[in-house]
């Protein structure tokens, strides 16, 4: 047996001790339920830990994190898995999905959420007293991993900044196997690095944030013939440049599946489906919009007053795990000449077998920093640009370079900075790129708090920040 071998394994006596410490259940390769403990989103990613622990409570992240420390083992975290980056072979995985926890403050306008908490739970119970959260596109996505990352909502984004902007406390279990309750005022280092960092500095158990008084927006999606893209893409890209903050909106170039759950016109069709979120009036919504709707005829129109509650019905992410590939970029502009060139990349006569490529806009409050500071570090840039093909491992060089094309046809708008929930399993893969990724004054700072809270780097299993 190899040395590589013999860390890829844990040995049942060596689980004992940490089986009788915990809640949750301790997991093996071959045992029942160690599969659907990995399972992720991406299922070109499959997790293989030596050990996964089903986390009921903080107290069982604190002994998977203290065992892993005596072991020498890297630990990895997830809720749902939807930016899972390597297949964590000889680590422990932390399964954090049953720690439900919701408790949402209606005079402080707040909720507390513990690690194993979904957007659309808190959703509903912030619904019921009038409040939303800042959820993103997909209800689906766990609420931490998404809010370490920035976090970036398709309705309150332009008017209010990133979610990791309205984090008052985050409860964080370090190397050290801590439990720390982290504030701005009580840990101002690590509060910084968290809220950006993503999961390079501990376990998040619990996280408490803003809610805001909304309970309804106009908004919803227009799916345009793909034959139109031309008509469409130009007249969204110079729509966009005047629109308010209190509009949001993306455009999606997309090649939809024939599945029998999509409505008729859009089952296996080649569409450019243009997303809409405005939170004032919908008189207002629906005079805005009034270019982008005459811009071509459309195969469905979706757009109208809906309660937040159905908000994943803007972007109509798909909710179940599938093989896929995915990159994403930074415009620092997005002129005429950078949509002639996806349209001639995407557009018919393309034979494009990517499944959807997207443009975002940003702008308004995602530009500005907020009163607590943080890592985030896309501010500034008015668009993100992200793709994926659906395919299996057999299909990756292939979509993988049709990807690389789109990117690379926008290097002459792109900033080297990166949305960090973006990050596909190919990009920021080394210091120097992540560097970048994060603009090189930042990630300095990040190495430094890495090397203040996780010296031995035990947090390695994502878009890793090494320790300065």
């Amino acid at each position: 047996m190899t040395f590589d071998d013999a860390f890829a394994r844990v040995l049942p006596t060596e689980t004992a001790e940490l089986a009788s410490l915990v809640c949750g259940p301790v997991l093996l390769p071959g045992d029942e339920g160690y599969e659907a403990e990995c399972r992720i989103y991406n299922l070109n990613v499959p997790l293989e830990p030596a050990l996964a622990v089903g986390a009921a409570n903080a107290a069982d992240v604190q002994a998977a994190v203290r065992f892993a420390a005596r072991e020498g083992r890297p630990v990895t975290v997830k809720t749902t898995g939807h930016q899972q980056v390597t297949p964590a072979r000889g680590g422990v995985l932390i399964s954090t999905r049953r720690m439900k926890g919701i408790a949402v403050d209606a005079d402080r306008r707040r909720a507390r959420v513990e690690a194993g908490v979904i957007w659309q739970e808190v959703i509903d119970q912030a619904a019921a007293v009038g409040l939303a959260p800042m959820s993103g596109s997909a209800p689906l996505v766990g609420v931490t991993g998404y809010t370490l990352g920035g976090g970036l909502s398709p309705v309150l984004g332009r008017s209010h900044g990133y979610a990791a902007d309205h984090v008052r406390l985050l409860e964080v279990v370090t190397a050290d196997g801590e439990l720390r309750h982290v504030t701005a005022d009580s840990d101002p280092e690590l509060f910084w690095a968290l809220l950006g960092g993503k999961g390079n500095f501990g376990v998040v158990t619990a996280l408490e944030f803003d809610l805001f008084p909304l309970t309804h927006f106009y908004g919803g999606g227009i799916h345009f013939p793909g034959e139109r893209l031309a008509d469409v893409l130009h007249t969204w890209r110079a729509w966009q440049a005047d629109m308010p903050q209190a509009m949001s909106s993306s455009l999606a170039v997309q090649r939809l599946p024939p599945l029998p759950e999509l409505p008729e016109p859009l089952r296996g069709a080649f569409v450019v489906h243009v997303r809409i979120a405005h939170l004032g009036p919908a008189v207002e919504g629906e005079r805005l919009i009034a270019p982008l709707r005459a811009a071509a005829p459309a195969l469905i129109d979706t757009v109208r007053v809906m309660p937040y509650t159905a908000l994943g019905a803007i972007h109509l992410d798909p909710p179940t795990p599938m093989p896929y590939y995915d990159r994403t970029t930074m415009l620092r502009a997005f002129p005429a000449e950078a949509a002639d060139k996806l349209i001639e990349l995407l557009g018919p006569g393309s034979n494009s077998p990517l499944a959807s490529v997207e443009i975002r806009m940003l702008g308004g409050a995602l530009d500005r920093e907020p009163a607590v500071p943080n890592a985030v570090s896309s501010r500034g840039l008015p668009f993100v640009l992200f793709g994926f093909g659906v395919g299996a491992a057999d299909q990756g060089e292939f979509l993988g370079g049709k990807l690389d094309e789109v990117m690379n046809a926008m290097e002459p708008w792109a900033d080297r900075r990166r949305m960090v929930n973006f990050l596909s399993i190919e990009e920021a893969t080394d210091p120097e790129r992540l560097s970048e990724a994060y603009g090189a004054e930042r990630y300095r700072r990040l190495t430094a708090a890495k090397k203040a809270y996780d010296p031995t780097n035990m947090f390695r299993v994502n878009h890793n920040i090494l320790p300065g």
